[in-house]
């Protein structure tokens, strides 16, 4: 299933407002930079050694893309699919020895490790304001993780995997400040009430309108979260630098 979802195709209903103007469908298209602000892991968490995929080793940057398909089914009601995958490789030595899933790791001998995070998601929002000027809307988003952090020095290897489903909040606010130009602030966000866990995806973005079946955008995503649970201890920030475009037809 996870190999299939992003071919899925779904419907948009567009709004009458130009350049907010789209037509029953919308492709969602976005690619850029990701480099890491900290990426933390203990497996487990309470025996497991400490240590930092992007300290203790060398986290590569990577050009990564993701992929949102829309139908609007009213003026203020809308599904989407996203997919997303990110997978990062690290490698490097740690001067202790790492106990990592049930396999201990010298110290000093030279690491490859993966950082795997695909995310599918299906979101209904409805958007409560919807003027010239301005588009807000709020809703909900159920997420599949697809993680695994997989840790090998070429004698040994260890991997632990995750596939679960997550309930996320999504927001989205726009605004038209020019004839062409719009703010854009989107993304979707939880934490759990015990602090076990939390995620956020969340963009900031200057957009183009060119017509009423295009928008251009530029700007700056981050990606935070993790999970502190008996099993797994693992919290990352990711930064992304990205380029977009929405198409509607």
């Amino acid at each position: 299933m996870k190999k299939t979802l992003w071919i899925t195709i779904f419907l948009v209903l567009g709004l009458s407002l130009p350049p907010f103007s789209f037509g029953d469908w919308f492709l969602d298209l976005e690619g850029g930079g990701v480099w890491c602000g900290y990426n933390d892991v203990r497996i487990p968490a309470d025996t497991g050694t400490d240590f930092s995929l992007c300290d203790d080793l060398s986290l590569d940057s990577k050009v990564v893309f993701r992929l949102r398909l829309c139908y609007r089914f009213h003026p203020k009601h809308s599904l989407s699919v996203l997919y997303a995958p990110l997978s990062l490789n690290a490698e490097g030595s740690i001067g202790k020895d790492v106990f990592f899933n049930g396999v201990t790791f010298p110290a000093e001998m030279p690491l490859q490790a993966l950082f795997r995070f695909n995310s599918y998601r299906l979101t209904y929002r409805f958007d409560f304001l919807n003027s010239r000027r301005w588009r807000v809307g709020v809703g909900l988003t159920v997420k599949i993780r697809d993680a695994e952090i997989r840790v090998e020095n070429g004698e040994k290897n260890s991997s632990k995997t995750d596939l679960g489903v997550v309930p996320l909040l999504n927001l989205k606010v726009e605004w038209l400040f020019s004839r062409n130009l719009s703010l854009l602030l989107e993304g979707d966000a939880l934490a759990s009430p015990g602090g076990q866990g939390r995620a956020e995806d969340i963009l900031l973005a200057f957009q183009y309108h060119p017509g009423e079946r295009v928008a251009l955008r530029f700007g700056y995503r981050i990606l935070e979260g993790g999970a502190d649970v008996e099993s797994v201890y693992n919290f990352a920030l990711l930064h992304y630098i990205v380029a977009g475009a929405t198409l509607s037809f």
